[in-house]
């Protein structure tokens, strides 16, 4: 598991990201419009690729783009 590859899922999955703008240190409210309907494509994309269930609460607790990836690397 790698955290470049996660961006790129991430970037791919949202079309309102240009590639290349996630940084492990982007806070991720601040690049796309976060909404219910974002954190649920964050949620499924995350148990497709990851075989990982995180919640509304993990992704609230999460600031960065790492903050999130290292929830999903510890449930992996």
């Amino acid at each position: 598991m790698d955290i470049n590859d996660f961006i790129k899922k991430v970037e791919d999955e949202y079309e309102d990201i240009t590639p290349g703008t996630l940084k492990p240190d982007s806070i991720f409210r601040d690049v796309f419009e976060w909404n219910s309907i974002n954190a649920l494509i964050l949620i499924a994309l995350v148990k497709t690729e990851y075989d990982v269930t995180i919640d509304a609460n993990d992704i609230q607790n999460s600031k960065t783009i790492n903050d999130l990836f290292e929830i999903i690397k510890s449930r992996s």
